[in-house]
């Protein structure tokens, strides 16, 4: 860790052009460390930095990041050639809330085939250490966030006081530890709590945030969310809960990227649910998200049958299908084989 903290103190004083990035569909930790980043490495150490993510959050997430930060980023998805460029020109990568660029889907390849400096900031499960220079990996920790957060406090412009990190930067931390704990109510430990309490002392108001997060949402979304409740969750036999929102849906209740974030996790307020997948519709394939109580592994369902990973109570992955035709009946039958499977 020691070693870690003077090689990364080293490269920001002599980095010049940094490409900080996260994984495809960033939720708000990926988005709050990535502001956090870039605002530590602009307004304290004077570096020029650019965020480039592989496609866009949505308009729910979009206050985490400042005017700048808005102007300045740049989204593959949008503008694949300037991502592609910035990439190149980079002499340093910052990698954060994956445990590889591949996570970075579109631009994943051109970030390998980088010859900068590569930099890994993450808590996933399953890091790709042989790939970067420099790896602060804690699967233990609650988030990203809370990770990077360490890593500034550590500092020797920051030496462990929150007072001088730049508001934004605790704000978009802030942000980050909130939305990968579920407010606080996964992954919380002491030094998660006492992360926020240093943010609070500092000055971040977290009553604002905490009113962007869940006081300012679409009707749109608070009516997909009851329809889906009522009219489209299974709990099976065993205690598995699945809602699957097709392409179809999503046209009907005029859904942006963003408006199902958080859904996956209603269904465990329910006592006898023990684990909770939702599947949204994309292109050519389901988006799968798990979410699972103590004792039941999110982890190795998304390993076992979607191709993913993640953490021991929050995971996702991917439904494919041999035709490339998104089918929601295949996808019900599936997941019933899986349910009597897992549980087995």
């Amino acid at each position: 860790m020691n070693e870690s903290l003077s090689q990364i103190d080293s490269l920001f004083t002599f980095a010049r052009k940094v490409v900080i990035t996260a994984h495809a569909h960033p939720d708000g930790d990926a988005l709050g460390s990535c502001a956090a980043m870039r605002s530590y490495l602009k307004d304290v150490r004077r570096v020029d930095a650019t965020i480039i993510l592989p496609d866009s959050a949505g308009t729910s997430l979009d206050f985490i990041f400042s005017d700048d930060d808005k102007a300045t980023t740049v989204y593959a998805s949008r503008n694949r050639e300037k991502a592609i460029q910035l990439i190149e020109e980079a002499d340093t990568l910052i990698m954060l809330d994956g445990n590889g660029f591949y996570r970075a889907e579109g631009i994943g390849e051109e970030l390998d085939a980088s010859t900068a400096t590569k930099v890994l900031i993450d808590h996933h499960l399953g890091p790709m250490s042989e790939l970067f220079d420099i790896v602060f990996s804690y699967p233990e920790m609650s988030s990203t966030a809370e990770v990077l957060f360490g890593v500034l406090m550590a500092m020797p412009d920051i030496r462990g006081n929150a007072h001088k990190l730049p508001l934004h930067c605790a704000e978009a931390m802030m942000t980050g530890l909130t939305t990968d704990t579920n407010n606080f109510t996964n992954s919380t430990t002491p030094a998660t709590l006492r992360m926020a309490s240093d943010l609070l002392e500092a000055g971040v108001d977290r009553d604002a945030i905490l009113s962007k997060l869940y006081e300012r949402g679409r009707e749109a979304r608070v009516r997909l969310m009851g329809y889906l409740e009522s009219a489209n969750m299974v709990i099976t036999p065993e205690g598995m809960s699945y809602i699957i929102l097709t392409k179809k849906m999503q046209d009907k209740f005029g859904m942006e990227e963003g408006d199902t974030e958080g859904l996956v996790n209603i269904p465990l307020s329910i006592d006898r649910v023990r684990m909770s997948i939702f599947l949204k519709e994309e292109h050519d394939y389901f988006r799968v998200s798990i979410r699972s109580k103590k004792g039941v592994s999110a982890q190795e369902c998304a390993a076992r049958y979607f191709d993913g990973g993640g953490h021991e109570n929050a995971a996702g992955g991917k439904m494919h299908f041999p035709d490339g035709r998104p089918s929601e009946k295949a996808a019900k039958e599936l997941l019933e084989r899986i349910s009597k499977e897992f549980f087995a």
